[in-house]
């Protein structure tokens, strides 16, 4: 009977660990996307575009937002996304990965917000989980707000982004969409005064 209930608990444990897996894929997929196409005109998503385009030119401005702001616009998609899953399935294996990835998927902006943060202003939690490798550190998030802007994409743990620097996958994919569409990612013309950091008056 032990042993049955160690696996009740195990497999959903692992489950997790998977969904936070992919959810730090997932967000270096999506950075890489918004950041490199589209512009404030495309449907859905341009807001979002918009807004990330903005955030390379005064990076410091995310940690002057409220938690709240940073977590809404993703804690909408997610409720509608999680709300239905929970109610179709009574899988605990399911519900132990969708409740992780999703999670860590809502609190993606705040994780890459406190990346941005000072050591001495972030809660000493925070500090630990980032210097353990839980969540994306303040040095590495760094790397990707420093010429040429095409590298260290992953906001939720950052352990993709050793992975998929080193093997150049999205400089593979932005050179499939090149030659498929035609379209050019801004990284391969950036940086231009767009893009440049401007410093925070405080």
């Amino acid at each position: 009977m032990q042993v049955a209930d160690s696996h009740n608990w195990l497999e959903p444990i692992l489950a997790g660990l998977v969904g936070y897996i992919l959810a730090d894929l997932g967000s270096g997929v999506y950075h890489w996307a918004i950041d490199n196409y589209g512009d404030a005109s495309t449907p859905v998503f341009g807001f979002q575009i918009e807004a990330f385009q903005g955030h390379h030119k005064y990076p410091w401005a995310i940690t002057r937002r409220q938690f709240a702001n940073n977590l809404h616009a993703l804690a909408r998609v997610i409720t509608f996304t999680v709300l239905p899953l929970d109610l179709a399935f009574n899988d605990p294996v399911l519900h132990g990965f969708v409740a992780v990835c999703s999670g860590c998927i809502m609190f993606s902006q705040q994780f890459h917000a406190w990346a941005h943060g000072t050591k001495s202003r972030l809660p000493q939690p925070v500090v630990v989980l980032q210097d353990a490798g839980v969540l994306v550190s303040r040095s590495q998030h760094a790397a990707h707000h420093r010429p040429p802007y095409n590298n260290n994409y992953c906001i939720v743990s950052g352990v993709w982004n050793g992975v998929l620097d080193e093997y150049r996958v999205f400089e593979t994919l932005e050179m499939f969409v090149f030659f498929k569409l035609g379209v050019r990612p801004r990284s391969w013309s950036e940086p231009n005064y767009e893009w440049i950091q401007e410093e925070s008056e405080t």
